[in-house]
């Protein structure tokens, strides 16, 4: 993104998705009308992707989230991972690594119980090892990618 409004008005529906074209507006100096303009032409090339709810994890009742290496045993299945654990809805991201371990795992759960079940059914679905590092307190996530440019 090289335009520097285009730039802004992207920082800004990442701090603040729920604003108002009206908001957006007043913050990038902007009418409402080339405000809308501008976000659906964002959305159309891909900048902008979606607008999401982000959720407390201890009120949705999994306040336990881990990092899980995966390391396949047979090398082969390495590309097939990502499929292999799609159906457990308690992995919540997964990353291509560099390193000894094929990929990263993000997950939460309820409880350590829980977490145990699960590292158990990924080795089941990839036939693998894991190594895994649990969370004990988180201090930021989900911050914007964007930061909005200087204005003068």
């Amino acid at each position: 993104m090289e335009d520097p409004v285009d730039r802004r008005l992207a920082a800004e529906v990442a701090r603040d998705p729920r604003a108002t074209l009206s908001q957006l507006s007043a913050r990038v100096g902007l009418s409402s009308s080339a405000v809308q303009a501008r976000l659906k032409r964002l959305e159309n090339s891909g900048v902008i992707t979606g607008y999401r709810a982000v959720i407390d994890p201890e009120a949705a009742g999994k306040p336990l989230s881990a990092f899980i290496e995966v390391t396949p045993l047979d090398p082969t299945q390495a590309d097939e991972v990502p499929g292999l654990l799609e159906h457990l809805s308690a992995i919540e991201s997964c990353y291509s690594i560099a390193g000894e371990a094929s990929y990263m795992l993000f997950v939460r759960v309820a409880a350590p119980r829980d977490l145990e079940t699960l590292i158990q059914s990924i080795r089941r679905a990839v036939l693998a090892n894991t190594r895994t590092t649990v969370v004990l307190q988180t201090f930021y996530e989900h911050r914007p990618m964007l930061e909005a440019p200087e204005t003068d």
